[in-house]
């Protein structure tokens, strides 16, 4: 069978290299990059993202969404005068014999893109603990492997905030694609949180309380094609899975997307794009965020999320962190969680209005 040629914009010149995830069609690989580009620099606009002179933040963690989405931000501020000041901040959560080898490939990319990096360290923002250490502690409970994920994702959100306000940043970039935002919104349906499904489709948030505004430039594109374009463009990248992750709530949620994805090659974006269209029954609603009166950091109660996490292990009880009795701590991280339980069950019901 014969090869077919690109149906992109170079007119058939080229042969096709693949065929797109995302829409089917036949195309060459400069064809596919452009677009993939193209896709981007619309999602920043459209969102109103990054304005003119915003000193961006990218969390970079050496792996491929967040190589790729350091990559394109800066071909498109070249390219299109967008006016944005790129820096690189990475947050080494102390996890051996996996960060150092993810922060190398950091040190690599800031090299090669002549940009300044940043590194903050768990051990240093957090009293001493690290990854592993609170792994150890955790090992002690039921469900290591979750209570590390939860433990990871709420922390590793503090310090990328406190990386990007060190290096004077005024906008955060994160690296999240379309499958981890899908995979987000079957975890928040399944734990019947309804206050992170109705806030889940934005392109992120707009900073209070004294947080920056954040977003997520790849929210549409999927993880096929942007493992296609770290490897058309040749991009250094990390691949391997964090050592705590193979047992988390995440994988499972995942590998249910890829059977859904085998059946329905759409489900990606439709469930990307039912997120944007989901509102709250005003029962549902949580409550107002205040600060928390540890740190001054956005809470829905009296403790943040860190520090409610930090208070359980400095007391030498993680499962008051993450058990029963701290409701609300869901895996991840993603903001403080508000489930049914806290007005009561039947208010899940009413809340998701579209889905």
């Amino acid at each position: 069978m014969p090869v077919p040629r690109c149906s992109g914009p170079c007119g058939g010149i080229r042969p096709a290299a693949l065929r797109r995830p995302r829409t089917g069609g036949a195309v060459c690989r400069s064809c596919f990059c452009s677009a993939f580009e193209a896709e981007v620099l619309s999602t920043l606009q459209t969102g109103r993202l990054l304005p003119p002179g915003a000193v961006v933040a990218v969390g970079a963690s050496g792996g491929k969404d967040s190589t790729v989405l350091a990559h394109v931000l800066q071909i498109l501020d070249a390219r299109h005068s967008l006016g944005l000041d790129l820096r690189l901040v990475a947050v080494d959560e102390g996890i051996g014999g996996y960060r150092d080898a993810a922060l190398a490939a950091v040190r690599r990319q800031a090299a090669r893109w002549r940009l300044p990096l940043t590194v903050v360290a768990y051990v240093e923002l957090f009293g001493g603990w690290t990854m592993d250490e609170v792994a150890r502690r955790a090992a002690q409970e039921p469900g290591r492997a979750r209570a590390c994920c939860t433990f990871c994702g709420v922390l590793r959100r503090r310090a990328l905030e406190e990386g990007a306000q060190r290096v004077g940043a005024t906008h955060i970039v994160t690296g999240h694609n379309a499958d981890d935002m899908a995979e987000t919104v079957l975890m928040n349906f399944l734990r019947g949180d309804a206050g992170r499904l109705a806030r889940g489709g934005t392109l992120g948030s707009p900073g209070e309380g004294g947080a920056l505004p954040r977003c997520r430039p790849l929210q549409f594109a999927s993880q096929k094609e942007i493992v296609l374009y770290a490897h058309f463009q040749e991009l250094d990248y990390f691949s391997e899975e964090c050592v705590y992750a193979p047992e988390a709530f995440r994988g499972h949620v995942r590998d249910l997307l890829k059977a859904l994805e085998a059946a329905r090659p759409s489900v990606v974006l439709d469930l990307v794009h039912s997120a944007e269209r989901l509102a709250l029954a005003p029962a549902a609603r949580p409550p107002p965020p205040g600060a928390c009166t540890r740190c001054g950091a956005l809470a829905s109660r009296s403790l943040c999320q860190a520090c409610a996490l930090l208070d359980g292990l400095n007391r030498g009880r993680p499962r008051l962190a993450i058990g029963k009795g701290r409701k609300g701590l869901g895996e991840e991280g993603e903001g403080e969680s508000y489930t049914s339980r806290d007005r009561g069950r039947p208010a899940l019901s009413g809340a998701i209005q579209a889905f």
